[in-house]
């Protein structure tokens, strides 16, 4: 499905969705490589097929091989970590004294930008609501020199992404 056809499949309750899906994609807020591994790392993190594979269809080709493997990985690694992350913060405690025992290699070495991979995790942390993971990925950031636009940008990409896979999900395939 292409990125016009997923708009397209919008029904209209869902105007707004396609709308901020439209502006969004031409933002000039963040750089291209950062724009595009934001929509590619929150559509996986979406879980809905038809969304992921018109978003990466559409920018995948704006990313080089490294970086599209990097918006991935984002996605993946965040869905471990949010789960683990928001497990210990729930819980505090001797949870969160505990090492994680869990190989997160990615993030040291993402083969990216240390601040775009940072971004891509933030913006996947924002959909599976893991407040210490959010937390963490705006600081380091915002340290790396981004601005809270270029955060805000990043969040609304994944808002939107995220609003449209729920929006496909109430509607059959034709």
């Amino acid at each position: 499905m292409s990125f016009e056809a997923l708009k397209e499949r919008l029904p209209d309750y869902a105007k707004d969705l396609r709308l901020n899906l439209s502006s969004l994609a031409s933002d000039i807020t963040l750089n291209e490589q950062q724009l595009a591994g934001t929509f590619v790392a929150t559509a996986i993190a979406s879980r809905n097929e038809e969304v992921t594979k018109a978003i990466i269809a559409e920018f995948s080709e704006k990313l080089s091989p490294e970086a599209l493997n990097a918006a991935k990985a984002a996605a993946a690694i965040m869905g471990m970590n949010n789960i683990y992350y928001r497990f210990t913060h729930i819980m505090g405690g001797d949870y969160t004294q505990m090492p994680a025992k869990l190989r997160m290699s990615v993030i040291a070495r993402p083969g990216v930008d240390k601040v775009d991979f940072e971004l891509w995790s933030l913006a996947v942390s924002a959909i599976n609501g893991c407040e210490m993971c959010v937390k963490s990925h705006e600081h380091a950031v915002r340290e790396g020199g981004l601005t809270s636009e270029q955060v805000q940008t990043s969040v609304r990409i994944a808002a939107t992404v995220h609003g449209i896979a729920v929006a496909l999900q109430a509607e059959p395939v034709a």
